[in-house]
């Protein structure tokens, strides 16, 4: 079979990999930076542990049939994967506190009437309805099948079927997640958890398509997860899998150029002068190298640097986790308004917060500490000048003031703190100005879909958070088969069945 080389070690990449050599293919990974993992890393300091990269897992499907594909044992053989519950507590800007079962749509019906009123928890239940048909309809050419060659067809429908709305004695529909707030959801709290979805993946709710409704339903129907030991135990787990299979790993190599031969990509450059000869090369965002453009009909954000990035703000408390505090509190912003400034640029002065708190012996060094993870959503480094001093701090301040409205008394339980930027997110996982990629969507005239696994230079394929099907650990998993099936397979491979 035939030699394929994979540049990056991420998780879309990795996912890559191992299908391929179960295939019989020779595949080497070539990772610029010392590990794998993308941006699932961990920091460890005095015993403290903290993921910070996702810290949690939605659609476990694809990883699980992932590891059905690729060897004997589960996914559960190899990793310590729970179901998190509740799904996530949520402190609203008026006070309000309402906790989330996991995949329970009666249980969020119940838990939203309960705290913030009569007829919210409906109003919450039909959208998850309604959203569900959006998820039916976008599933399987988001998800599971090749871009269409007329996506065309995805960027002008809105698969959301929104409810029709009276407006100034016009009958309206919503186009935008946030029209779906205002109109049919009717709450300001409602609005805000529905928007904090589109937000954690560096979406502006005000022009993200009613179509990223299916970002919500996504944790509802499949649940939240997380495994044991820190989500980075996942990306140890596809690493020792790419191994078992016979995928060669080489660290420290940077891969400066994509080799071209007879029209068709022939291997790499890579920057210590070394060229690798290959059949099939397999990159994330590869058009980065040049010669391997997506072509002039691309569609997605090729360029990476207009796209947000996070602030990750690891604590480390002394005073143990008390006794059922929720995995995941998310803190919402008292200004909606001045928090979607991060979209022309300005960190927000008090943004939404997402607080990680697992319960997780291996990430504190006894029962008398605590292991947190704060989490914003911040404009990326071609906007905001990271490196400029107490830029970074200036912005984990703000983060932990509004986390105290979650967890009192945090700052005096804190012994020391790592702030990470996008300047850490650009220098781990490669992308530019350390934006972070958003899964695709349909509608918004294409501009949220990404570009096709396969680019404009036969024999050169995308994988990853900016190639087909976008970011998001259920999308890098998914893309990795789809590279797989386009290679083994050939153009004609449809996806999953």
């Amino acid at each position: 079979m035939g030699r394929i080389a994979v540049i990056g070690a991420g998780m879309g990449a990795m996912a890559a990999a191992a299908r391929l050599a179960v295939a019989g293919h020779r595949v080497a990974v070539y990772e610029r930076t010392e590990t794998y993992g993308g941006a699932l890393r961990r920091f460890e300091r005095d015993g403290f542990a903290f993921d910070t990269g996702p810290g949690l897992l939605p659609l476990p499907a694809v990883w699980r049939d992932l590891f059905v594909k690729t060897g004997k044992e589960p996914l559960e053989a190899c990793v310590d994967l729970v179901q998190v519950d509740p799904a996530a507590r949520h402190v609203f800007a008026d006070g309000t506190d309402a906790t989330l079962p996991n995949a329970s749509r009666a249980g969020a019906v119940t838990a939203l009437d309960e705290a913030l009123g009569a007829g919210a928890g409906e109003r919450w239940g039909d959208f998850l309805v309604r959203a569900r048909e959006a998820w039916d309809r976008t599933r399987r050419p988001l998800l599971e099948e090749p871009l269409w060659s007329d996506w065309r067809v995805l960027a002008e429908r809105e698969p959301y079927p929104s409810v029709p709305h009276k407006r100034l004695l016009r009958t309206r529909r919503a186009a935008t997640l946030a029209e779906i707030g205002a109109w049919e959801l009717r709450d300001p709290r409602l609005a805000a958890l529905l928007e904090s979805h589109a937000l954690g993946y560096g979406l502006d709710p005000r022009t993200a398509p009613a179509a990223a409704a299916v970002l919500p339903y996504l944790d509802h129907a499949f649940g939240t997860w997380y495994v044991r030991g820190g989500m980075r135990e996942l990306a140890r787990a596809v690493h020792e899998r790419c191994l078992a299979r016979r995928v060669a790993f080489h660290f420290g190599a940077e891969v400066r150029e994509v080799v071209e031969k007879d029209g068709r990509a022939a291997g790499l450059a890579l920057a210590d002068g070394t060229v690798v000869e290959a059949d099939t090369v397999v990159g994330v965002a590869p058009w980065r190298l040049g010669g391997g453009a997506p072509g002039a009909d691309a569609v997605g954000p090729v360029v990476e640097g207009g796209v947000p990035g996070r602030v990750v703000v690891c604590l480390a408390l002394r005073g143990g986790r008390p006794a059922g505090t929720a995995h995941r509190t998310v803190v919402h912003a008292p200004d909606r308004d001045a928090e979607l400034a991060l979209f022309d640029g300005t960190p927000p002065e008090r943004p939404t917060v997402r607080v990680d708190r697992p319960d997780d012996p291996a990430l504190r060094p006894d029962d008398a500490h605590e292991s947190v993870v704060l989490t914003a959503t911040v404009p990326s480094g071609a906007h905001h000048d990271w490196s400029a001093p107490g830029a970074a701090d200036a912005v984990a301040d703000r983060m932990v003031a509004a986390a105290e409205r979650a967890v009192p008394g945090l700052r005096e339980r804190t012994l020391w703190r790592e702030v990470r930027t996008p300047l850490e997110t650009a220098r781990e996982t490669g992308a530019e100005f350390g934006g972070v990629p958003a899964p695709s969507l349909a509608a918004a005239r294409g501009r949220l879909l990404h570009p096709a696994n396969g680019t404009a230079l036969p024999g050169l394929f995308g994988v990853g958070g900016w190639s087909h099907p976008g970011g998001g650990l259920p999308h890098a998993g998914m893309s990795g088969a789809l590279v797989a099936g386009l290679i083994v397979e050939g153009p004609g491979f449809r996806g999953s069945q």
